[in-house]
């Protein structure tokens, strides 16, 4: 599997693809682009008022085992190109990300 995050002081940082308004919701694995690997991640909420980004993080925090309120959108605000911070044990993290 290709590596979509790095680690920082205090956790990872996953680069990701939000599709927002999707009709398969949930972690559709890593898919490469022009900029990189990156975990794409299908919600069924809109982008607008930040909704997809809420559930994107619900979404990845559900699939590490963590709590929603350790991921955090870190850039990408308004892009569905992310990246997206989970605060945490680096080594536990990227052994869950690994799993993905």
């Amino acid at each position: 599997m290709t590596c979509c995050w790095r680690v920082v002081a205090g956790g990872v940082v996953v680069a990701a693809r939000v599709q927002p308004k999707s009709r398969r919701p949930g972690l559709h694995g890593v898919k490469l682009g022009a900029d990189g690997p990156r975990l794409h991640i299908a919600v069924r909420e809109a982008a607008e008022h930040g909704n997809a980004n809420s559930a994107a993080c619900v979404l990845l925090a559900r699939a590490l085992g963590v709590a929603p309120s350790v991921v955090s959108v870190r850039s990408g605000v308004a892009s569905r190109l992310k990246q997206l911070h989970v605060a945490g044990e680096p080594a536990v993290l990227s052994t869950r990300l690994k799993a993905l």
